[in-house]
């Protein structure tokens, strides 16, 4: 059987108030834009366009963070660290509320699963870069 595996790409973007982007989907409540990679495509780009598709801020990918790979469902989620370079807040059917949130604040807004543990190690340089496995 052939392996398939679910990559993805998400992105911590600060802005130069030190707030977290965030969006808020329909299924996990507050998260950070971010999914999945498609084919012929790189996780950079893929981190990029997930963030413009969700939220409508263009952003630059400003560093690699790490992976956390759930290995009984065969995902790799790729963390990225970046800067808005234009583009507006805008909702999308996989963003009902789109904003940027001081990082205590946000911590707290980001319930589902592992995310917050996500933004968390992203947010602290000397993890960089980390692998969890789960």
């Amino acid at each position: 059987m052939t392996p398939k595996h679910i990559v993805s790409a998400a992105t911590i973007v600060l802005n130069s108030q030190n707030e977290i982007l965030l969006i808020k989907g329909p299924r996990r409540g507050w998260e950070m834009p971010g999914g999945q990679v498609e084919e012929g495509e790189s996780l950079k780009d893929a981190a990029i366009r997930e963030t413009k598709e969700e939220s409508g801020i263009d952003i630059e990918v400003t560093k690699f963070c790490g992976v956390f790979q759930n290995v009984s469902d065969c995902i790799c989620n790729t963390l990225f660290l970046g800067t808005p370079v234009g583009g507006e807040p805008t909702t999308s059917f996989e963003s009902l509320e789109v904003g940027f949130f001081p990082i205590t604040e946000a911590l707290e807004m980001v319930t589902w699963k592992n995310f917050r543990q996500r933004i968390e190690y992203c947010l602290t340089e000397k993890l960089h870069p980390f692998y969890i496995e789960f």
